[in-house]
């Protein structure tokens, strides 16, 4: 298929072109629907006049329809954006994309979906459902505990997981670390609640402060509700989790001044399971906490890092530089040609 590929790319170029344009009309107005052709326009980055003739011509193919509210999908315009996404995949370049990267960063698997998560929010849910198919893949059969982080993308993500995750499999969901002390909506304990609910399984909560003093910490874990769940957490065989921005993410957390001015003298790019680290991967601050450690993955087979947007291409590639080498990266085009140019 791909050498087929190559073969229409180079006789008739523009017939790949205008596959491509027509499948992003399309993909857009699925995302955003319903929605006005002035705003897919500007969405697009095309004029209006480009686009009143792309929409024109899906109209007469039954393809979309108009409302009051704007243009949406009909169910054989959803049925071809199902069908074409895996050939508009190949058409873009992501399997070598994605082989590039896997070079570049030192990982065995990466995935690329196309689009930037920065500038098109719905691309995460598109990162969310190749989640879902590969952990098909990576999960054995059978008994697994799946440690989750908290964060945004993560909540976004546990929204595209599907029951047909746990055929044959008995799942339980834990949260990865303590409570980040920031929205609920965004915490792992309510993602890894979420994700259970999504795939019929179980799910195990974790209540305790992101951060405490050593002296609040050993009681804590003498309490037998505490230390079972952190003992599960330990025991898991599999984490899910994203890689965030060290400043973005110390302001999240309200960090006092004078650490997030540490991290910004000491060059922190990127942050993860509580570790800030370098552009070189070297940790430069952490944030003890009841939990998994990243020195626990080491013993995993399955982990998988869910991060995109041109704006995490830095955080991305200094992370995997202490990430264990059975890492999974689920990321997007933005930031898989930031880290590679």
């Amino acid at each position: 298929m791909n050498q087929d590929l190559k073969w229409v790319k180079a006789i008739a170029p523009d017939m790949v072109d205008v596959i491509e344009q027509r499948f992003n009309v399309l993909r857009n107005i699925d995302w955003s629907a319903p929605i006005g052709r002035r705003t897919l326009a500007q969405s697009l980055d095309i004029s209006e006049r480009v686009l009143r003739t792309e929409t024109d011509f899906l109209r007469k193919q039954d393809l979309i329809t108009s409302t009051r509210s704007g243009m949406v999908l009909t169910a054989k315009g959803k049925e071809t954006v199902r069908g074409l996404a895996p050939l508009i995949e190949q058409l873009s370049g992501m399997q070598q994309l994605e082989r590039q990267l896997c070079r570049k960063l030192g990982l065995r698997q990466c995935y690329v979906v196309p689009g930037d998560s920065d500038l098109q929010f719905q691309v995460v849910d598109a990162m969310g459902k190749v989640l879902n198919n590969k952990l098909k893949d990576l999960l054995p059969v059978g008994t697994n505990v799946i440690a989750v982080m908290g964060g945004s993308t993560m909540a976004e993500v546990a929204k595209q997981l599907t029951a047909d995750l746990s055929v044959d499999r008995q799942l339980t969901f834990v949260p990865a670390r303590g409570g980040v002390g920031e929205r609920i909506d965004i915490q792992a304990n309510n993602i890894s609640a979420q994700m259970a609910l999504r795939t019929n399984s179980l799910h195990r909560a974790l209540y305790v402060p992101e951060h405490v003093s050593e002296d609040t910490y050993r009681p804590l874990l003498a309490e037998p509700s505490v230390r079972q769940v952190v003992d599960l957490i330990r025991h898991s065989n599999a984490a899910i989790h994203s890689i965030g921005e060290a400043v973005k993410m110390a302001e999240r957390r309200a960090m006092p001044p004078e650490v997030i001015a540490q991290l910004q003298a000491e060059h922190a790019v990127g942050e993860a399971f509580g570790y800030f680290f370098n552009e070189e991967g070297a940790i430069v601050h952490r944030i003890p906490r009841i939990g998994l450690q990243l020195e626990d993955l080491a013993t995993m087979d399955c982990v998988v890092a869910v991060a995109g947007g041109a704006s995490k291409a830095k955080a991305i590639t200094a992370y995997v530089k202490i990430a264990p080498p059975q890492t999974c990266l689920i990321t997007d085009e933005g930031a898989a040609r930031m880290i590679l140019n």
